[in-house]
C-alpha cells in the first residue's frame, strides 16, 4: 500500500511539474502551425507576383510550410524538456532508414525539383520521352502525367524523364509535319509540287510562316517518294495530317496523277 501511495505521489508531482510545460508546448504548436500556414500562403502570393511559374509555386510553398512546422515541433519539444540532440539523432537514424527504403522515390523527387526549376517542358506542352508521345497534363513531384492523342494517360517517373532525351514539340510554338506521298517517274515534279502546295495553302491551319515545303526524298523501285512538310501549331497536328492527305488524294484524282502498285515491274519514261 505504501508503494502505491508513493507511486501516486510521484505521478502527481511529475504531472504538476510537466503539465504547464505540456500546455505551453501545445499552445506553441497550435499558434506556430497557424503562423506557418499563413507564411506559406504569403510566400506563394509573393512568388506569383514575382512571376515564378505556377508549376513551381505549390511545391515551394509546401516545402516552406513543412520546414516552418518542423521548426515549431523542435521548439515545442524543447519546452517539454526533450533533449534536441537525442531527438535529432533519432530523426537522423529514421531518415536514413527511410531513405534506403525509398531510393527510387527520392530520385524521382530530386528529378521533379530539377524539372520544376529548369523547365524543359511545361503543362500543355507536347513532348516525347522514351518513345512515349503525349501532352503534359500535370507535373507532379514524383511523376509527369501525359495524355496521348489516343486519350491514354501515361504516368512517367520524373527520374526517367531526366535520364532520357526529351523532345519538346511546343517550345518553338510550331512544328514541321513529316508527310510522304508518291508520284510516278513519268510525271513532272514541278507540276506535282505546285498541286500539293496549292492544297496545303488552302488548309486554314497550315502556317504560312514558315512556308510549306515539298521535295523529292527518295527514288523507290516503283515511284518517287515526296517529302511534304507543312508547319502547324502542335495542337493541330493530327487534324491537319488527315486533312492534308485527304486533299492531296483528291487533287491527284482531279489532275490524273497515277500511283504505282507493287505487282510487277514496268519500265517507263522519267519526267522533268
Amino acid at each position: 500500500m505504501e508503494k502505491v501511495t508513493a507511486f501516486a505521489e510521484d505521478g502527481a508531482r511529475m504531472l504538476m511539474e510537466y503539465l504547464p510545460r505540456l500546455a505551453l508546448a501545445l499552445l506553441v504548436l497550435w499558434i506556430g502551425f497557424k503562423v506557418a500556414n499563413r507564411l506559406a500562403k504569403a510566400l506563394g502570393a509573393a512568388m506569383e507576383k514575382a512571376g515564378i511559374t505556377k508549376n513551381l509555386i505549390p511545391f515551394l510553398s509546401s516545402l516552406a510550410g513543412i520546414s516552418l512546422k518542423v521548426m515549431v515541433v523542435f521548439s515545442a519539444a524543447g519546452l517539454i524538456g526533450v533533449e534536441l540532440a537525442s531527438f535529432l539523432a533519432v530523426l537522423a537514424a529514421a531518415g536514413f532508414a527511410v531513405g534506403l527504403a525509398l531510393q527510387g522515390s527520392l530520385s524521382n523527387f530530386a528529378a521533379g525539383i530539377i524539372i520544376l526549376l529548369f523547365r524543359p517542358y511545361k503543362v500543355e506542352d507536347w513532348i516525347e520521352v522514351d518513345d512515349k508521345f503525349g501532352r503534359v497534363e500535370e507535373i507532379q513531384i514524383f511523376n509527369t502525367i501525359m495524355v496521348t492523342p489516343g486519350k491514354k494517360t501515361l504516368i512517367i517517373p520524373n527520374a526517367q524523364v531526366v535520364d532520357n532525351i526529351v523532345t519538346n514539340y511546343s517550345r518553338k510554338g510550331y512544328i514541321r509535319m513529316e508527310l510522304n506521298v508518291t508520284m510516278p517517274y513519268s510525271e513532272s515534279f514541278p507540276r506535282v509540287e505546285g498541286i500539293i502546295l496549292q492544297e496545303l495553302n488552302s488548309i486554314p491551319k497550315v502556317l504560312q510562316d514558315p512556308a510549306p515545303e515539298v521535295g523529292i526524298e527518295q527514288y523507290d523501285s516503283h515511284s518517287i517518294i515526296l517529302a511534304v512538310r507543312p508547319y502547324v501549331v502542335p495542337d493541330d497536328y493530327w487534324e491537319v495530317t488527315f486533312e492534308a492527305y485527304r486533299r492531296i488524294k483528291a487533287a491527284f484524282h482531279r489532275n490524273g496523277i497515277a500511283v504505282a502498285y507493287s505487282e510487277g515491274v514496268e519500265m517507263g519514261q522519267v519526267g522533268d
